[in-house]
């Protein structure tokens, strides 16, 4: 079973924060605090939360300078940042704090929504949190700067399935930079920013399959110089027909070994 997330809840508005512990607690492991900044910072030090969410009351328009602070430092350490109020309250919030908020929740709102918007907010968090490395790569080769003695290729690994992106990435980290995003949504996002030279797409994942994703991929960006290729345990003769239709540049099955997926890749890095 895979680890809960933690969420610390700040605010003096007792009455969204009790009903989110009786609501999410199965979800998340939470924790509440003041927004007393020593409060908020020993919270952040202790309990190590992957977001944190305002239920935004009376005091936070008094304390805005303190949660601009806090927010900057979450910022640093890849903690996402939320609120929940009324339309207008968060409306006010985020225009006195110049749009600090990474997710605004207006209520009402069902609590399933929420648990929606925290949890893609996360998934976005954790992938940004992972990729900072390769964002480094990516800012010098854009200045012009070659590190380790050459400017490698770099690698967009694209599943669901968390073990499958952290092997992939084990194969390949000796020759790629490799970034790694558990579904489309979230691989459009990176590639609004940064570029790729190769990409790897599972077939089945939720939301989007993969033919899906590619279609959404050539529709959005300039794909004309990057290879795209399956990497993907669906072995149906009539999906593979479909897949192929779209014209990748390969479609590789799981599981596969280093040395055949080094292989494969070489083929488009020269």
């Amino acid at each position: 079973m895979a680890e809960k997330k933690k969420v610390l809840l700040l605010g003096d508005n007792g009455t969204i924060m009790d009903d989110i512990f009786i609501r999410l607690r199965d979800t998340y492991t939470l924790m509440s605090s003041s927004i007393r900044y020593e409060d908020m910072e020993n919270h952040m030090f202790f309990f190590q939360p992957d977001a944190m969410i305002l239920c935004i009351g009376q005091k936070e328009e008094q304390n805005m300078q303190k949660i601009i602070t806090l927010k900057r430092k979450l910022t640093r350490e890849y903690i996402a940042f939320g609120i929940i109020g009324s339309p207008e309250e968060c409306e006010r919030f985020q225009r006195m704090s110049m749009n600090m908020a990474d997710i605004v929740m207006p209520r009402p709102i069902k609590m399933e929504t929420i648990k929606e918007m925290i949890n893609d907010f996360l998934q976005e968090s954790e992938f940004f949190k992972n990729e900072s490395s390769y964002m480094t790569t990516a800012a010098a080769e854009e200045a012009g700067i070659t590190l380790n003695g050459n400017t490698r290729k770099h690698v967009l690994v694209i599943d669901d399935d968390p073990m499958m992106l952290k092997i992939v990435k084990d194969h390949l980290h000796d020759n790629y930079d490799v970034a790694t995003a558990p579904s489309g949504k979230i691989a459009y996002k990176f590639l609004e920013k940064k570029h790729t030279d190769i990409i790897l797409l599972d077939y089945q994942m939720p939301d989007e399959d993969g033919p899906t994703v590619l279609k959404n991929l050539r529709k959005q960006f300039d794909m004309s110089k990057t290879p795209v290729l399956f990497l993907t345990g669906v072995a149906d003769r009539e999906k593979i027909r479909e897949a192929l239709a779209l014209k990748p540049q390969g479609y590789l099955l799981k599981p596969i070994d280093k040395e055949k997926l080094l292989g494969n890749l070489d083929k488009f890095s020269n």
